[in-house]
């Protein structure tokens, strides 16, 4: 349905207005909506790297019972598949956009972590392969939703002073997830084995619907409510590719696409990359997949240390600038942690790990689109803006992840191929000047 010119007229104009000075306390809904937002998350990159921790062990397991020779080869190949088809899943999470924008941000939250947390969980009784693939695809459709939801719901309940802070703040549960993905790894998953792991993996999800038992809907969502639900569900979508806004929703969607490239189809090969570290170093079993655990756990301590930098960096910078510096350190680091790092043979685990902090501190990218993305978008359509912004490009990073693990097979190596994948922050550095930049402005209502 075409919109009138009345609908045209209520929608606020892409520039935003100043912010004021005071800096208002938070309340009991903001507080405990935050941190309803961040254990979701949290949970989400817990269940996100899960499988890049036992990417080996299971398909050493599975492929065998699915008639395929569990060679080196076959593992990156398929692999590199199952990253793919999670990432088709997530992609796919764009349609929870529209259900947000629509429904609530409170209610669409729950209904992603319980689906995301029921299909990891039943990933720990697959007999093959193929059972794996499905069940990732489908978990990727609720962990894509969450990050739209929560970092909506912060965006737009936080006071405008603190918003910066706030986004911030929730990007590092992910962080946090993989940092006790790689710990659960180390104590339990070394240990029970793969199928463990994905039972740790899905079952805490499930206590996200207690958590989230009394937060309340964002004010500025309340006061669109009647506007929003009178509305078709793909309505949204419309409204992003509108004149107004239809040049910023492509170019946020092309730069979360060279963001994708980098984590998904570049630091997500970092344990499979120690583990064949180790083992050329004699060092196999446990003792690999402990050290796989502390080199994600490193990862994920420097992508914490850049998330709480990232509200100051954004202010002093600019998103644009912040984006820009996060992207330099991960085109890089990529290129020399895989294309000369990891050739040095028996010298090559210390200095990759030293790549590594520095890797993670770039992977903090992702916390400018938490804070960037909101305040580019009017409530009607905001969330449907930060889904499709950051679930759609995935599509294309699951082409990628599929030549990368393609790449794997051809060169024998995992090395050359994830390097290469930092031509895509190269082409994303070219793309940040045309975004919008919005430091300094208020959230549009």
């Amino acid at each position: 349905m075409a919109r009138s010119a009345m609908d045209e007229a209520n929608l606020p104009a892409p520039g935003p207005v100043s912010v004021p000075a005071l800096s208002p306390s938070l309340t009991r809904n903001q507080i405990r909506g935050f941190w309803a937002s961040w254990g979701g998350w949290t949970l989400d990159g817990m269940d996100s790297f899960v499988y890049a921790l036992v990417l080996v062990p299971s398909l050493r397991e599975l492929l065998p019972h699915s008639g395929i020779a569990a060679t080196k080869a076959n593992i990156g190949q398929y692999g590199g598949l199952l990253f793919a088809l999670f990432l088709i899943g997530w992609g796919l999470a764009f349609l929870w956009g529209p259900v947000g924008d629509k429904f609530g941000r409170v209610r669409t939250l729950m209904l992603t972590i319980v689906w995301y947390s029921v299909f990891t969980f039943l990933s720990a009784f697959v007999t093959s392969v193929w059972q794996l693939a499905i069940l990732r695809l489908l978990a990727g459709i609720g962990i894509g939703g969450e990050w739209a939801m929560g970092g909506t719901f912060v965006a737009e309940e936080w006071p405008e002073q603190r918003r910066r802070m706030g986004a911030g703040l929730m990007h590092t549960g992910y962080y946090v997830g993989i940092f006790l993905a790689a710990l659960a790894n180390y104590g339990i998953g070394s240990h029970y084995g793969w199928r463990a792991m994905f039972i740790v993996g899905g079952a805490p999800a499930l206590l996200l619907a207690w958590i989230r038992h009394g937060v309340a809907e964002p004010v500025a969502w309340k006061k669109k409510e009647s506007v929003v639900r009178s509305w078709a569900v793909w309505r949204p979508f419309a409204t992003l590719f509108s004149p107004a806004w239809r040049r910023r929703t492509i170019l946020n969607a092309l730069l979360m696409l060279a963001s994708i490239c980098g984590l998904w189809a570049g630091t997500v090969y970092v344990p499979a990359a120690i583990t064949a570290l180790a083992e050329a170093g004699g060092r196999v079993g446990p003792q690999a997949a402990q050290l796989a655990s502390w080199g994600i756990m490193l990862v994920s301590f420097a992508t914490i240390l850049g998330c709480l930098a990232m509200p100051w960096l954004a202010e002093r910078v600019g998103r644009r600038g912040a984006l820009a510096v996060f992207f330099t350190l991960m085109m890089v680091f990529i290129a020399l942690t895989f294309g000369k790092i990891f050739y040095l043979g028996a010298t090559a685990l210390p200095w990759f790990f030293v790549c590594l902090f520095f890797l993670g501190l770039g992977g903090a990218n992702f916390a400018v689109y938490t804070l960037w993305l909101p305040e580019q978008y009017p409530t009607e359509c905001r969330a449907s803006a930060f889904a499709f912004s950051t679930s759609f490009a995935r599509f294309g990073g699951a082409g990628i992840t599929f030549l990368v693990g393609s790449g794997v097979r051809h060169y024998g190596s995992l090395g050359t191929p994830v390097a290469l994948t930092s031509i895509a922050f190269a082409l994303g550095l070219l793309l940040i000047p045309f975004g919008a930049e919005t430091r300094g402005k208020h959230l549009p209502s």
